[in-house]
């Protein structure tokens, strides 16, 4: 059995304890037997929940320099933080031990082989895909996955005896102070390519410097290392050129398939139908890709279909929120360009009799950024009914020009596109739509501000 060089921190504080990676990771600590305490100015559900049900929700929000003590073992810093934060100030001050959360996974993880997933697309998915096979098979491992997963309590998992951690390789900051991306600090064994489409304008200011930390990524693979990658991606392909012979290049795309009666049925090599439960060409790409990983991992392929017939997907990815005799209702977190055209290219393939009413939210900074929005330029044309929703308090909020609802439209190349800025009117306008032989695609990082999801649905369906 293997010591974590971190096992022998037992009090630990972590700041911006709220997040949704934060708290996991507190829950993830204290299960291990640590001393737990942490602050944030704003914590939501679950969150708030979860922590207070585990006796580490914080007596008020806010940040408190007191907390911050000779004797803490360690500081952990979340991305939700300022560097002139008074918690993180006072802990450089007596000079603790400062991790943000990819260096503390590292650290924790330095005597484990390390499985990193990348890409601008489908990480999760493919991370979710290869712990279900591993889970599957009783294989023993730990984990940091960016959403809640179905059989899985927690969003990370850390012990001293699995051999082996399958990380999510988030390419955005690792902290306040840390301007690194994520995934260079995972000094992976297996890495992931997924693909490479701009995104983190506010970050990453050209398509370049954002292609960058990829080939970044890729030169990080070491010796007797494996790199897995979309060999149709034409940006992967700009950064994952095989230059070093010690390490094995491994190109996938989508895995061989029928689709019937709206259901999808992978091909095995003996031409045999394997039916799945997700659907559309990103995640037939994302089957390829845990696939392979499983393989490298000593999963067979018998026994990587077999635990695949199970995998319902990763929570808001492509989700069923729904589903009557002649309509289904689906959720997911795309909201990227890559991903809207994926996503709704994908739901129309799979019901191509039926009419395809999709709604997504412009939420994240990039998404409303002006200077982003052509990026959009003809995703949303697979959708018979396209709408787009956005807050215009959440352009104030973030520092943002004002977006008039002709300008998104033009953007989006579509001139009969549906924009909305208040929510009560979306809504409105979704009810009123005719949901025999229809179905409905709802798209966002965020809520659709408050909109009930489940009511409509309902109605959507009956």
């Amino acid at each position: 059995m293997t010591v974590s060089p971190t096992s022998s921190l037992q009090r630990l504080h972590l700041i911006a304890v709220g997040g949704s990676i934060m708290h996991n990771l507190a829950l993830a600590l204290l299960k291990r037997g640590a001393q737990v305490t942490g602050s944030d100015d704003e914590i939501f559900e679950p969150a708030k929940s979860r922590l207070q049900a585990a006796g580490l929700l914080p007596a008020q929000e806010g940040w408190f320099p007191e907390k911050i003590t000779a004797d803490l073992d360690a500081v952990i810093v979340g991305m939700h933080a300022r560097p002139d934060n008074p918690e993180l100030l006072r802990a450089q001050e007596l000079g603790l031990r400062v991790y943000s959360f990819p260096e503390f996974i590292y650290e924790a993880s330095r005597d484990k082989q390390r499985v990193v997933i990348g890409g601008s697309h489908g990480k999760t998915s493919i991370t979710s895909l290869i712990l279900h096979v591993l889970r599957h098979h009783g294989r023993t491992f730990d984990y940091a996955v960016g959403a809640q997963l179905e059989g899985f309590d927690l969003m990370v998992q850390l012990t001293e005896d699995a051999p082996i951690i399958i990380i999510e390789g988030d390419e955005y900051l690792s902290s306040p102070i840390d301007r690194r991306p994520k995934f260079h600090l995972y000094q992976h064994h297996i890495g992931v390519i997924s693909g490479i489409s701009w995104d983190h304008i506010n970050v990453f200011p050209t398509e370049e410097i954002y292609r960058e930390q990829f080939k970044i990524f890729a030169e990080m693979t070491p010796k007797a290392g494996t790199l897995i990658y979309d060999q149709d991606d034409e940006q992967v392909q700009l950064v994952t050129v095989p230059s070093h012979p010690d390490v094995e290049y491994i190109g996938y795309g989508p895995h061989e398939h029928v689709i019937k009666d709206g259901n999808t049925f992978l091909l095995n090599k003996k031409d045999e139908k394997v039916p799945v439960q997700v659907f559309g060409e990103h995640n037939l790409r994302n089957i390829s890709a845990a696939k392979e990983v499983c393989k490298q991992l000593g999963i067979k392929s018998k026994s990587f279909y077999e635990a695949l017939a199970t995998f319902k997907g990763a929570a808001r990815r492509l989700e069923k929120v729904a589903e009557g005799a002649g309509s289904v209702v689906y959720k997911d977190f795309a909201h990227a360009p890559s991903k809207l055209k994926a996503t709704a290219t994908a739901f129309k393939k799979q019901f191509p009799k039926r009419r395809l009413v999709a709604c997504l939210e412009l939420h994240t900074f990039s998404s409303l950024n002006p200077a982003f929005l052509p990026q959009y330029a003809h995703t949303f044309d697979a959708p018979d009914v396209a709408v787009v929703y956005f807050n215009p308090q959440v352009l104030e909020h973030k520092r943002l020009a004002p977006l008039a609802p002709e300008q998104v439209a033009q953007a989006f190349g579509r001139p009969d596109l549906q924009v909305f800025t208040d929510s009560k009117q979306l809504a409105e306008f979704l009810h009123q739509q005719n949901w025999q032989d229809a179905n409905l695609l709802m798209m966002s990082s965020g809520t659709f501000d408050g909109l009930d999801l489940k009511q409509l649905a309902a109605e959507v369906v009956q």
